[in-house]
């Protein structure tokens, strides 16, 4: 069974903003945005919950690649550079695999591959 194609079905959200998963590894995954339009905010940038959102698909998609389910407890992003069209890319990793609550860092980047926004997150694993 291709875990990013089941995940990209069940996500119905991240589907629907345009997120795709890309690949998902034990621990880790890499997803992407194109953006269009209806990713700008008011002041013609990408909208910060455009970039929160891509970086909680793939954030969610690497808590959940141990085959148990694995929710969002606390999440913290911090915005580094403001970005206008292109392709974001998010690298979601692992930082312990053990225990009941696990800690994520999401990196988003730019096509020049600058970083764009910084993600954290925990997670509560169920099993």
């Amino acid at each position: 069974m291709d875990p990013v194609k089941t995940y990209e079905e069940k996500d119905a959200f991240a589907r629907h903003c345009g997120v795709e998963v890309l690949e998902i590894g034990k621990g880790t995954a890499r997803g992407r945005l194109k953006i269009g339009p209806e990713h700008l905010n008011g002041v013609d940038i990408v909208h910060g919950a455009a970039i929160f959102t891509l970086a909680d698909a793939v954030f969610a998609a690497a808590a959940n690649s141990h085959g148990y389910v694995a929710v969002a407890i606390n999440v913290n992003i911090s915005y580094l550079k403001a970005t206008k069209e292109g392709i974001l890319y998010a690298h979601a990793v692992e930082h312990n695999e053990r225990g009941r609550v696990g800690c994520y860092t999401v990196t988003i980047t730019d096509a020049a591959e600058q970083t764009v926004a910084l993600f954290e997150g925990l997670v509560y694993r169920k099993f």
